[in-house]
């Protein structure tokens, strides 16, 4: 036996159970934890107690792939599990999950989990419904069905929680899981009408084919899907089969097979598959001299397509290379097993020989293999006995299903789209709702238009806006977020900052102050701190470098024309204050006070203007706060 690549082992040589690789396209996996752990053989017997409960539902319907199934795993604790790929047809994933909440009903100590190649699609199916604190990000191991409910962990409980801890929360806690009404409403909505529903996604139709595919048809009718598989998945190499006909017509001689017209059930996905491909057919098959015989054409289409799949089958069943085989390869290519090396190289052969041999020897392989084999064994063992055409003459074929659905799907995608809209408009509804109440919570008036609107008004919300506690994801915060994250000691940043300052800029400060060589409170204090003598305390220091700030930002500023931007308290009083002296005034307007609300709304009114009507940062701030300011309608008058 050959020795496997140093990089595998038994777990990745399971496309399914590949931790780095992505699920399948158009997958869905679902998985079944019982709440007490089984035997192997109680676990055996809840497998066929659910299969069994499912078969009435599941009989007479049509997979478009692969039915449904369930198996036994024992990793990461006995459970059963399962996967069906649905393709084009999303109908099988949705009747899927109708079947999983009829089983979570049916077994009640069971929680049911289930996701696709897209994620949690019960959450993004319920994406206007979510919890706000619910994301991609965090969803793992939260969404289950159970007792023919979808719960979600809450977070609050688990933050991020393990299967094993999700499964006893269920358990423990259940009632506190179940996720909101609206959510269940809309999952609910989604299956409802199964399994009608199902049976009106079957589509008839009478064919003309050979009395061989016929047989197959009457004794495996399942087997459609494989047929429309095989022709609508076709390539170069299967179509050689479709050229030659070795199984279907006797030795490829169309001549030889008697036809037969036979009524076919299939989804309505397989039946717009076939319509749609035009296909020319081999020249060893029977058609008939009138052109446009539509029961003919696709009659040929799927005895075509059963001789593809047929001849693809047996192939890849005797090589056991089918897409496990791929996976395998692509698993090996991707781990740099290959080395760089040229395909065809001997070095590339002698790896890739050592590989098959592997692979061979796996236990994958052997189950590939009997996959693969199943419906060639199944077809063989159906036409091995004698059969004729007589068998068929005696039954009418019932005449094809109406099928202008197939003509009408712009009004099912018009329908589909008008109940999502709706689904929108209820959640914008909801929203504004929302913020106009917390509008209301900040005192903010977004109904005052023209002359009624109330300045004041701006600046009660900008101070509620700015007293709101706000995070690194922006000013709107959980409510049990600990206000207390980030704390800042203010008298040792103060003793830092005066340590800075007392050294550097204070002796620059003294000389500008005391150009007459005189000296100053500043220069005595830093001779006393030079000496190495003790300052008279704590609080006398601070404030004698806070005040010597004030003044050194004072002087500075004096010369500057700030001090002009800002609106004064006492300018609207200045008119009365004529006779006082320009001493006076200078002192007045010195120590006047600045009016931090009017020059708040000088400010935004201002910049507001500035936008001349477009968006802009001012009006998206006051939009965010709900307040809307009125259109300045004298503008350029």
């Amino acid at each position: 036996m050959a020795t496997p690549p140093p990089f595998m082992n038994s777990n990745n040589l399971n496309p399914l159970t590949q931790g780095s690789s992505r699920l399948p396209e158009d997958t869905v996996i679902y998985s079944i934890y019982p709440d007490n752990p089984l035997s192997q053989d109680s676990l055996q017997s809840l497998h066929l107690q659910i299969l069994n409960a499912v078969s009435p539902f599941t009989t007479s319907y049509i997979w478009q792939h692969e039915p449904f199934t369930l198996s036994i795993a024992f990793h990461p604790f006995p459970h059963l599990k399962g996967h069906l790929r649905f393709g084009d047809n999303l109908n099988d994933e949705w009747f899927t999950v109708f079947l999983l909440f009829r089983i979570s009903v049916a077994f009640p100590s069971v929680s049911i989990q289930v996701h696709d190649s897209d994620g949690d699609f019960l959450l993004i199916e319920a994406a206007y419904h979510l919890p706000r604190w619910l994301n991609p990000e965090n969803s793992q191991n939260r969404s289950f069905i159970r007792r023919g409910k979808l719960h979600i962990i809450p977070q609050s409980a688990l933050p991020n929680p393990t299967l094993t801890e999700s499964l006893n929360f269920l358990i423990e806690n259940e009632q506190a899981a179940v996720a909101p009404d609206s959510m269940q409403s809309v999952i609910q909505n989604r299956i409802a009408g199964y399994p009608e529903k199902a049976k009106l996604n079957t589509h008839s139709v009478r064919v003309r084919v050979p009395v061989s595919v016929a047989r197959v048809f009457k004794h495996a009718p399942s087997l459609i899907s494989l047929a429309v598989e095989g022709f609508y998945d076709r390539d170069m190499d299967s179509m050689k089969h479709a050229a030659k006909m070795e199984r279907f017509l006797k030795g490829g001689k169309g001549g030889e097979e008697e036809m037969v017209t036979v009524a076919v059930k299939m989804s309505r996905a397989m039946y717009a598959q076939l319509m749609q491909q035009r296909f020319q057919a081999p020249k060893c098959y029977p058609m008939p001299p009138k052109k446009g015989d539509l029961e003919a054409e696709l009659g040929m289409k799927i005895a075509c397509g059963f001789e593809m799949m047929y001849q693809e089958k047996k192939k890849e069943g005797e090589e056991g290379k089918g897409s496990g085989w791929k996976k395998y390869k692509e698993s090996l290519e991707k781990s740099g097993y290959f080395k760089g090396l040229i395909p065809g190289s001997n070095e590339y052969k002698r790896l890739m020989e050592n590989a098959e041999e592997y692979y061979k020897n796996s236990s994958l392989f052997s189950k590939t293999r009997e996959m693969l084999n199943a419906p060639v064994r199944q077809i063989d063992e159906i036409l091995s006995l004698p059969y004729s055409a007589d068998e068929f003459k005696n039954e009418d074929a019932p005449p094809s299903d109406d099928d202008s659905w197939l003509y009408s799907g712009e009004d099912e995608l018009n329908s589909a789209l008008q109940d999502r809209q709706k689904e929108m408009e209820l959640y914008e509804l909801k929203r504004k709702k929302k913020k106009s109440k917390e509008q209301k919570d900040t005192g903010a008036s977004s109904s005052l238009k023209g002359e009624d609107f109330d300045l004041s008004e701006l600046v009660k919300t900008m101070q509620g806006f700015i007293h709101k506690m706000s995070s690194y994801e922006g000013a709107e915060v959980p409510n049990d977020r600990d206000p207390k994250e980030v704390e800042l000691d203010v008298e040792r940043f103060m003793k830092d900052v005066e340590s800075v300052m007392k050294y550097q800029g204070d002796e620059n400060v003294t000389r500008d102050m005391d150009d007459d060589g005189g000296s100053s409170d500043m220069d005595f204090a830093a001779d006393e701190s030079e000496d190495g003598s003790d300052m008279s305390d704590h609080e006398d220091g601070e404030d004698s470098f806070m005040h010597s700030y004030s003044d050194v930002m004072n002087n500075e500023l004096k010369s500057t024309t700030l001090k002009k931007s800002f609106v004064n308290a006492n300018e609207q009083t200045s008119v009365k204050n004529e006779g006082t002296s320009n001493a006076t005034e200078d002192m007045d307007e010195e120590f006047s006070p600045v009016d931090v609300d009017v020059n708040l709304v000088k400010n935004l009114l201002d910049s507001f203007s500035c936008q001349q009507g477009l968006p802009g940062p001012t009006s998206n701030l006051l939009g965010l706060m709900g307040v809307n300011l009125p259109k300045d309608d004298n503008k350029g008058k």
